[in-house]
Parts: C-alpha cells; structure tokens; sequence
C-alpha cells in the first residue's frame, strides 16, 4: 500500500462535489472503477474553461494518472476505464456523445447537470458546432425520478434525520408528481421550508388537485397557501 504524507500546510486547491454525490450516488455506487472515473472526470471537468465543458474518452485514455489508479482493479487499465464510464453513464450521472472527425470516432462525456443536458441537445439538434461530426445518438437511458430527499436537497437544504422521518412518510403517501410540483412552487414563491411544501400538499389532499391547472402559473392561485390554518407556516 502507498502510503500518504498528508495535505501540505499552506494554500491548497479544491474542487467542489455537489452534496449530491455524496447524499444520493456514493451510497449508490458499488463499483471501484465507476467510483475513481466519476471523481476524476469532477476533478477534470472542474478545471475546464468555457463552454462548454467535457472530456473525451481520448483524453481519458491518455490520463496517466487515471489509468495508474485503474491498474490496481485486477485487469486492463482502459478495460476498467471503460467499465467505470458505461456504469456511470447507465447511472445517469455521465451523458454520452458519440462523435466523429477525420474518420475517427470518439467520445464526448458531459456531467448529468442541466447545462450538461441543455448543450448535448444543442449537439444534437446541430445548434452548437464543435467541428466534430455528432453520430446517432443511442436509446435514451432511464433514468430514474429524483426521489424526495434529492428533491429536498436541491431546493431546500441538507438532510436532517428529523425531516428525513417526514419525508419518508410523504412519499409514501402523496404521488410523486404532486411532490415534484410542491417543491417547485416553494422555490418559484422562495419559501424553501419543507413546512410550505407539507402545507401544498395536505391542502391538496383534503381539497382536491385541479389537474388541468397543475402548472398553476396564476399569482391569485400561488397565494392562496397563505390562507386559513396554513398561514402560521408563511411569512409574508
């Protein structure tokens, strides 16, 4: 085992990681390959300038310091590489492009983040040009519905152990599209408290849901949560 001499004293650099990796993938990820090509693909992408930012399974291929770290998995470096790229693209936390240019085809790899999915639509739409030629895209993957706690992490803040017990139950009892939509008007009014998406959905609950006004774009219909008993939850 090579050891490790610690972190120098003095300015050193950082890269960020989303909460979300930590909250939602890690605990997901059960294969050492994916986990190494995941956290370096985030080292990598976080030095990139411009836009739009990406690796290339060419560039990966060529990463000394990627491949070293792979040797270790008991087989081919760019066989484990390779393995840990379709695992995180089958996840979803990679987007996939093949391209091509002088007759040889590549990859491009793009974070699984609305940036990432609004410029690999340019890219296929022929609305951005890379001066590669992009070749049919492959089946979409399925990728699954953000549960709860994603939802509550993304709009609202960490998880704490507390909530956690009150969002379990939520989910089991109100449709996911409902919540979906409770948390997305709390972020559209900023009342990012899991109290303002609780009150949504229990007035729902009790009053009915007029589907056919899901989206709710009426400023009257949002303020109607800041009636009756709920009102102890908003501040105006």
């Amino acid at each position: 085992m090579k050891s490790f001499s610690g972190f120098p004293a003095g300015k050193v650099r950082f890269t960020s990681v989303p909460n979300l990796f930590f909250s939602e993938l890690l605990p997901a990820i059960d294969d050492l390959a994916e986990l190494k090509v995941t956290l370096h693909i985030l080292w990598l992408l976080s030095q990139k300038k411009g836009y739009p930012r990406y690796v290339s399974f060419k560039e990966l291929s060529g990463d000394g310091m990627l491949l070293g770290g792979l040797k270790s998995l008991g087989q081919g470096a760019e066989e484990s590489l390779r393995e840990g790229l379709e695992r995180a693209v089958a996840r979803g936390t990679l987007l996939r492009v093949a391209v091509e240019q002088d007759g040889k085809q590549d990859e491009l790899y793009f974070m699984n983040t609305d940036q990432g999915r609004q410029t690999v639509e340019k890219l296929r739409r022929g609305q951005l040009d890379l001066g590669l030629t992009v070749l049919p895209a492959e089946p979409p993957l399925e990728v699954k519905r953000p549960n709860i706690f994603v939802l509550y992490e993304q709009n609202i803040g960490l998880l704490q152990p507390l909530i956690a017990e009150q969002l379990k139950d939520a989910e089991q009892t109100y449709p996911a599209e409902w919540i979906e939509e409770a948390f997305q008007i709390a972020v559209e009014q900023n009342k990012r408290s899991w109290a303002y998406v609780r009150a949504i959905l229990e007035r729902w609950a009790t009053e009915g849901k007029d589907d056919d006004k899901g989206k709710r774009d009426s400023r009257k219909d949002r303020y109607r949560y800041i009636e009756g008993k709920y009102a102890k939850y908003i501040k105006h």
